[in-house]
């Protein structure tokens, strides 16, 4: 096993953080459904910016090391994390077992685009 470098760890911190302003630029306005929509979409924009800020370098680094798909599917793994904490503790959504059993399958879905090198 290789090892780990700023480019194999930064990239996935930095998705981290995108998403959670990602997240919070679609989904964060549904606490706020009285709000006007145009404000709701320009909010969105405003916290977008800085998930663009996060996202673009940290595939422009994590290319240095994983492969497009593999970046790809770390940041769909990373949004469903994500989302599902925030939809319980911002919209305090409940999460059910079909959840559960469609993450477990994506998270086997990732699992098989890792092995595609070894």
């Amino acid at each position: 096993m290789p090892a780990l470098t700023t480019a194999h760890v930064l990239p996935i911190a930095m998705l981290i953080g995108s998403n959670i302003f990602m997240t919070f630029a679609w989904y964060g306005h549904l606490s706020y459904k009285s709000t006007a929509i145009w404000l709701a979409i320009l909010a969105s924009w405003m916290i977008a910016l800085p998930e663009y800020m996060l996202a673009v370098p940290a595939n422009r680094i994590g290319s240095a090391v994983y492969s497009a798909a593999e970046l790809k599917t770390m940041q769909e793994v990373i949004t469903l994390t994500v989302f599902a904490g925030f939809s319980v503790f911002w919209l305090k959504e409940a999460l059910t077992w079909h959840h559960a059993v469609g993450f477990t399958l994506i998270a086997a879905g990732a699992f098989f685009i890792f092995q595609a090198k070894a």
